[in-house]
C-alpha cells in the first residue's frame, strides 16, 4: 500500500463565486483524492490526503487550471500526516471573524448560458435571468461575505427542485451559482407605462408598486421591443441600475432623450447586439473585439464609419462613438435581431443630469417618470449601483503594458481605462507593499473612493461628481458596503487638499467623529501614485510625472493642472509647471472657454483681435467687464492647467465658444486634428516654467492668416508634445532618473498620449501609463490611498 499524506492548502484571492469549488471537487475526483474543500471569508481552504506525487500534481493544478474567473494571489501549503479521509466532499462555508476576500465583479453572459437562452428545448428557453457559476451578478447583489445565497439579493427567491438539483451538485456548472433560477422560481420581468398609469387589464396582478402592468414575461419584452421601434424611450432595469434606451437609428427620438434628460451634446453610450453589427457601424480591429467581447463588457470607444445611419445626434462633433455588447440575458432577449427592430440602441444612464444612476423600481418611477415612456422592471433588487464601464484599447510598447500587478480584470487587449465599474469593481489592485486600513475618498468629479487592506487596494465603483447630496448619499452608502464587505476599519483618512470638495468634508467630519488621522493629499501628486501603484513601483526610486489635467489645488492655492514632478509615494517636488495665466470667474470660466482664451492672450500680452472667434462671441459689454476684472484681479485665480489650455486653444481656432460638459472643446478640438500635419508650435522652458506664449502668438497667427482648425490643432498637439519630451530630458539629465509616469485626465487624449510616448520611448525612456484605474481623477483616490500609507510607514 502506497504511503500517504496530509496537505492543508489555503488559496485567498478571487476564487468565490467563479466555480472554484467545484473545479477543486473535479479536479480531486480526476486525481482520486479525498478530503474537503469549503469557502471562509479569508478565501478557500482544502484539506487533502494523498501520495506525496499525486499531491503535488493537485497543487499545480490549482495554478494552471484554475477557472477563467478566478484569480489567485496566494496559495499556501503545509503537508501533515494523512487524515484518514474516505471521500472527497464540498462542505459548508465557515465565516472567520475579520478576515476578508476579493469579490469578483458582475460578469457578463457566458457562451454556455447563451446558447440555452435561445435553445427551445432547453427548460430556461428565452428566460431573461439566465446564468451559471462562469456568468452573472455578483458585486451587484452580494450583501456579505461568505458569498452565499442568504448574503445576496436572491434570497428571497426560494429554488424549485430542478434548481436546486442542479445548485447542490458538484459536477453541475450551476453548483452554488447564487444568482440560479429558473421562469418557476426565479425573478420576472414586467413592462409598465411611466407615471403610474399603467395598463388596467382585468385580473392582472399589481407589480411591487401597485401598477397594473402592459405585460409580463416574454410579452413584456416584446412589447417593449415595438415601442422601441416606435421611437419611444424605455427605463430599463439592467445590472447595476436603470438605462435609458430608445432606437440610436431614429435622430427624433435621440434628440427627445437629450430634451428630457438635459444632456445637450454630451455621448450617449450604444448598445448592439453582435460584433458583425458594431462593425457595421465602426472601424474595428482584433484588439477592440477582444474588449468588447471581454467578460466586463465595458463600453469601447471606437471609430465611427462615415456611412454609419446611427444618429448624429448620439455623439455631436466626435467621430467615435462609445458602444458595448449586450451582457444580460434581457439585454441579448431586447436586442434580438429580426425585420422592423431595432439593431442598435443608445443605453445611457438612467438618471436626470448629474444624479447617481436610478437602481430601485420606485425610485425610477419617483425618477424617471418625466424621462421614459415606460419602464422595463424586475424583482431582483440591485443592491449596490454600478455604472457602466470606459475604455479605450491603447496598444503601445511602454511600460504601461499589462505585469503581474495588473493581472487579472484587465487581462487581454491593452486597457486603457476611462470609468472603471460595472465588470472590474470591485477587483482590487494588488499593491507593492503591505498598507495599513485606510480610506481614501477621492476627488470632486468623477468620484471613487478606494479602501486599503494588506497588500490590496480596493478601488470602489463609479460614484460621479460629488456636486449635490444624492450622489454624497451614494458615497456614504457605497463606503459602509466596502468596509463591511472588507472587513476594514480605517486607521486613517486620506483626502485631497480642496477645502470645498463635498469628499474632503465627509473626511474632515468623519475624523474628527471618529478620531482618526486625516491625511491630506495633493491632486497631482496622487494622480503620479496612483500610476506607480498600479505598476507595482516600490516607491524606492522616484519618477517623472507628468500630471496634466483640468483642475487641482495647489499647495499655493492656485489651479494646478500642467505639473511635472519629481515624485515617490511619501513626497513630492514641483520642478516645472505651466506658465500661471489668469482664470476668469474660477470655476465658471471652464463653462466658456472665449473667456479663458482672452484671460490667455491678455496674460501673454497678446491683441485682443476682432477677427477671432472668442472675442466676436463675447460682446462690448462683456469684453469691457472681463478686462476690468483681469485688470484688477477680481475673482481671478491663478491656473496652471493644461485643460484650460486646451480650451483657450480650441476657442482661438474657433472650435468652441462655450461647452456643455466637461473637456468638450478640447475633445472637438482633437476630433479635428489633421493626422498629416507635422508643424509644432514653440512652446518653451526657461527655469522652473513652460511658456506657452509663444505658441500662442503662433496659433494666433495662423488663425487669422486662414490656417485651418486641423492643422491648428495638429501643431498644437504636437508643441505639447515636444516640450513633454523637453522638460523629461532636462530633468533626467539632472538626476538620472528615466522612469516616467503619465496621468491626469488630459491624458484621455489619445493623440497627444501617442506621440508623447513616441517621443520618450524613442529615446529609451520607461514610460507608465494606467492599466487598472482611470487616468483621469477616477484613479486618483488610489493614489490617495498609497500616498497615505507610505506617510504612516515613515
Amino acid at each position: 500500500m502506497s504511503d500517504l499524506q496530509g496537505a492543508h492548502i489555503h488559496i485567498s484571492g478571487i476564487v468565490q463565486g467563479v466555480g472554484f469549488r467545484p473545479f477543486v471537487y473535479s479536479l480531486a475526483m480526476r486525481l482520486k483524492l479525498n478530503g474537503w474543500v469549503r469557502n471562509t471569508s479569508a478565501g478557500v481552504d482544502i484539506e487533502v490526503d494523498g501520495e506525496k506525487q499525486v499531491l503535488e500534481a493537485f497543487i499545480a493544478a490549482l495554478r494552471e487550471e484554475a477557472p477563467p474567473l478566478a484569480s489567485i494571489d496566494a496559495l499556501t501549503v503545509s503537508f501533515q500526516d494523512a487524515n484518514g479521509f474516505d471521500s472527497f466532499k464540498i462542505v459548508h462555508s465557515e465565516p472567520v471573524k475579520g478576515a476578508f476576500q476579493p469579490i469578483s465583479p458582475d460578469v457578463s453572459l457566458c457562451p454556455d448560458c447563451l446558447r440555452e437562452l435561445f435553445d427551445p428545448a432547453d427548460r430556461r428557453y428565452r428566460y431573461p435571468f439566465i446564468n451559471c457559476t462562469n456568468c452573472g451578478p455578483r458585486f451587484t447583489i452580494i450583501l456579505d461575505i461568505p458569498y452565499d445565497r442568504p448574503q445576496t439579493t436572491m434570497a428571497p427567491f426560494v429554488m424549485c427542485p430542478d434548481c436546486a438539483r442542479e445548485y447542490e451538485d458538484p459536477l453541475d456548472r450551476r453548483f452554488h451559482a447564487q444568482p440560479v433560477a429558473c421562469s418557476r422560481c426565479g425573478p420576472e420581468v414586467w413592462l409598465e407605462e411611466a407615471q403610474g398609469a399603467g395598463s388596467q387589464t382585468s385580473g392582472s396582478a399589481l407589480t411591487d408598486g401597485g401598477v397594473a402592468p402592459i405585460a409580463r414575461g416574454e410579452q413584456a419584452i416584446q412589447a417593449a421591443r415595438r415601442m422601441l421601434a416606435e421611437g419611444k424611450i424605455l427605463g430599463v432595469k439592467g445590472l447595476g441600475g436603470f438605462h435609458l434606451a430608445c432606437d440610436a437609428t431614429k435622430p427624433d427620438a435621440v434628440v427627445a432623450l437629450r430634451q428630457r434628460k438635459m444632456r445637450v451634446d454630451k455621448p450617449f453610450a450604444l448598445m448592439m447586439p453582435d460584433i458583425e453589427t458594431i462593425a457595421q457601424h465602426c472601424v474595428l480591429d482584433v484588439s477592440e473585439r477582444e474588449m468588447l467581447e471581454s467578460s466586463p463588457r465595458p463600453i469601447v470607444l471606437l471609430q465611427r464609419k462615415p456611412d454609419s445611419p446611427i444618429a448624429l445626434a448620439c455623439a455631436p462633433g466626435q467621430h467615435t462613438l462609445g458602444v458595448m455588447l449586450p451582457y444580460t440575458p434581457l439585454h441579448y432577449l431586447l436586442l434580438e435581431k429580426a425585420p422592423g427592430f431595432p439593431a442598435a440602441l443608445v443605453m445611457t444612464s438612467g438618471n436626470l443630469s448629474e444624479e447617481p444612476i436610478a437602481i430601485a423600481n420606485q425610485e425610477a418611477r419617483e425618477r424617471l417618470s418625466s424621462l421614459a415612456d415606460a419602464f422595463l422592471m424586475h424583482d431582483r433588487d440591485i443592491h449596490i449601483r454600478c455604472d457602466d464601464s470606459v475604455v479605450r484599447v491603447y496598444e503601445s510598447g511602454s511600460r504601461g503594458e499589462s505585469t503581474d500587478h495588473a493581472a487579472g480584470a484587465t487581462r487581454g487587449p491593452s486597457v486603457y481605462p476611462l470609468r472603471r465599474s460595472r465588470g472590474y469593481a470591485p477587483f482590487p489592485v494588488r499593491l507593492p507593499f503591505e498598507a495599513p486600513p485606510l480610506l481614501a475618498t477621492g476627488p470632486e468629479l468623477k468620484n471613487t473612493f478606494c479602501i486599503t487592506n494588506g497588500p490590496y487596494a480596493f478601488l470602489s465603483h463609479h460614484i460621479g461628481d460629488m456636486e449635490n447630496l444624492e450622489t454624497l448619499r451614494s458615497f456614504r452608502q457605497g463606503v459602509e458596503h466596502f468596509e463591511r464587505l472588507f472587513r476594514v476599519t480605517p486607521q486613517g483618512i486620506a483626502y485631497d487638499l480642496h477645502p470645498d470638495y463635498l469628499a474632503t468634508r465627509y473626511a474632515l467630519e468623519r475624523s474628527e467623529k471618529d478620531g482618526l488621522p486625516a491625511i491630506a493629499v495633493q491632486h497631482h501628486h496622487a494622480h503620479i501614485a496612483a500610476c506607480m501603484a498600479e505598476h507595482g513601483l516600490d516607491g524606492s526610486q522616484k519618477v517623472i510625472g507628468l500630471a496634466c489635467d483640468g483642475t487641482g489645488y495647489g499647495q499655493d492655492g492656485a489651479i494646478w493642472g500642467g505639473e511635472v514632478l519629481l515624485a515617490d509615494y511619501e513626497g513630492f517636488q514641483r520642478a516645472l509647471h505651466l506658465e500661471y495665466f489668469p482664470l476668469p470667474g474660477g470655476d465658471a470660466a471652464i463653462k466658456r472657454p472665449a473667456r479663458t482664451a482672452l484671460a490667455l492672450l491678455w496674460s501673454s500680452g497678446l491683441e485682443w483681435d476682432g477677427r477671432l472667434a472668442p472675442v466676436s462671441a463675447l460682446n462690448d459689454r462683456e469684453r469691457a467687464t472681463l478686462l476690468t476684472q483681469l485688470e484688477r484681479k477680481i475673482n481671478t485665480p491663478l491656473t496652471s492647467s493644461m485643460g484650460r489650455l486646451f480650451d483657450a486653444a480650441a476657442s482661438l481656432a474657433g472650435v468652441r465658444q462655450a461647452v456643455n460638459y466637461e473637456a468638450q472643446a478640447a475633445v472637438e478640438f482633437e476630433a479635428m486634428l489633421d493626422p498629416h500635419e507635422q508643424g509644432a508650435y514653440p512652446f518653451e522652458i526657461a527655469e522652473s516654467t513652460i511658456h506657452a506664449g509663444g505658441a500662442m502668438k503662433q496659433l494666433v497667427q495662423d488663425v487669422l492668416a486662414g490656417v485651418s482648425a486641423p492643422v491648428i490643432s495638429a501643431r498644437f498637439h504636437q508643441g505639447l508634445a515636444s516640450v513633454f519630451r523637453l522638460a523629461v530630458d532636462r530633468l533626467s539629465a539632472g538626476t538620472g532618473i528615466r522612469d516616467v509616469a503619465l496621468s491626469g485626465g488630459v491624458w484621455q487624449n489619445i493623440t497627444l498620449l501617442r506621440r508623447t510616448l513616441s517621443l520618450l520611448e524613442e529615446i529609451g525612456y520607461n514610460v507608465y501609463i494606467h492599466r487598472q484605474v482611470p487616468t483621469n481623477d477616477g484613479g486618483l483616490s488610489l493614489g490617495q490611498a498609497v500616498v497615505a500609507a507610505a506617510q504612516i510607514r515613515a
